[in-house]
């Protein structure tokens, strides 16, 4: 779709304004907990109604998707009019509506390589949040190296002369797999062949042979998953592009899955900002300034890197909405979110001192309990999305254009 013009935006600004202060419940103006988090799917227990009604209303306008194609259930936006949906969100600070794997990650792919029938079935479900998604990729021999996955997938014909795909093996850190409905899923359809022996395919959680196990962090959460398969059956109609050509698909989705956190910043910390907490806990001078002039000096800088790479984020964006999606300089930016992040949360325990190492029980206010566990939780942003290794060789090679040199 065209951008309009400047007349037809601003009435396309005045529209959306309007159906938004008319649709998004004010009972979610409160601060949103991650009990409140809008994943959507099939276990989804709403703790605010109101959350669900939002989502209802985004969806049904498309807007959960807005620049997807709306015979998908999209919303068909144009970049200028997406532009102005996400201003008007913003100025009515308004929550997500929808948090989705399946929009961040999948649905991308799937407009680039799924078969008419498939995008059909699967986008409209994504959109409205009907079914919650995991990634399928990383595996106990196949982190960094992931093209050395051994997932096997083998054709079969039942009994009834049904076609199918048997697939057996084990994935590893798969994100929020038992509360997900349906994967995609990397498998090795060829054992003769590394990278051109790997296809995409989708399947459900609830098939027979699936069982997913919640591996405890550090930080005391549960969201990855060690994921097992035995003689899991699965439609071949649900393999998407070619079969061996998965590796392509996964490697555009891993872009779009590091653009999408890098655009995040991670977050983390409970909310607490740590200039107000080293304000607060460290005291200020009599100019005004954080009494601690070591802290203050790497509270600055950390400040000034953040900024810089809050514009380096718009930029990028800006570049992938003009070309055709996501670059391998995503990776840039996915290396420096995780050490921003990192960085973020140890300063801010360090901020708080004391009221900083707490873990349980009384004496402590709870975005105090959240930041010490936001920073135990940080130390996997080196890791998830593509460890920082794998994406300083991404920018080594595919940024710089540096060569291997044996």
């Amino acid at each position: 779709m065209a951008d309009f013009g400047g007349t037809e935006l601003d009435a396309f600004r005045a529209e959306t304004r309007a159906w938004l202060e008319a649709n998004y419940p004010k009972s979610l103006n409160a601060p949103m907990g991650e009990d409140d988090a809008p994943w959507g799917g099939r276990k989804m227990v709403w703790k605010t109604p109101d959350a669900k009604l939002w989502l209802d209303r985004m969806a049904e306008k498309g807007w959960t998707a807005p620049m997807w194609p709306k015979e998908y259930g999209g919303g068909g936006l144009s970049k200028a009019q997406n532009k102005v949906l996400e201003q008007e969100l913003r100025r009515l600070k308004a929550r997500p509506a929808l948090m989705s794997f399946g929009i961040w990650m999948l649905g991308p792919v799937l407009l680039e390589y799924a078969t008419e029938e498939q995008k059909q079935r699967f986008l409209p479900q994504i959109v409205k949040g009907e079914i919650r998604w995991c990634q399928g990729y990383s595996e106990p021999g196949a982190g960094s190296d992931l093209a050395a996955l051994q997932t096997r997938c083998e054709p079969i014909t039942d009994k009834d002369g049904g076609d199918h795909y048997l697939i057996n093996g084990q994935k590893v850190w798969t994100s929020y797999a038992d509360q997900a409905d349906w994967i995609f899923c990397l498998v090795r359809t060829d054992t003769t062949k590394k990278h051109e022996g790997i296809s995409f395919v989708l399947f459900d959680m609830t098939s027979p042979g699936v069982e997913a196990r919640p591996i405890k962090l550090i930080s005391g959460s549960s969201p990855f998953c060690e994921t097992f398969f035995d003689n899991v059956k699965v439609p071949k109609g649900q393999l998407v592009g070619k079969l061996n050509g998965g590796w392509d698909i996964a490697k555009r989705l891993l872009q779009y899955e590091r653009q999408n956190i890098s655009a995040s910043g991670f977050g983390g910390g409970g909310g607490l900002n740590p200039v107000e907490a080293a304000k607060k806990e460290i005291g200020v001078d009599s100019e005004g300034r954080i009494a601690d002039g070591d802290f203050r000096a790497r509270l600055a800088a950390h400040s000034m890197d953040a900024h810089a790479f809050m514009l380096t984020v718009r930029r990028a964006e800006a570049e992938s909405k003009q070309g055709s999606g996501p670059s391998a300089a995503v990776s840039i930016i996915k290396y420096a979110a995780a050490k921003m992040n990192q960085e973020r949360t140890e300063l801010l325990v360090e901020a708080l001192g004391l009221q900083g190492l707490g873990w349980e029980g009384q004496g402590f206010a709870n975005e105090e309990l959240a930041a010490p566990r936001a920073m135990l939780r940080a130390k996997g942003n080196s890791i998830e999305g593509g460890t920082s290794e794998v994406n300083l060789n991404v920018v080594a090679k595919r940024v710089l254009g540096l060569l291997d040199h044996q």
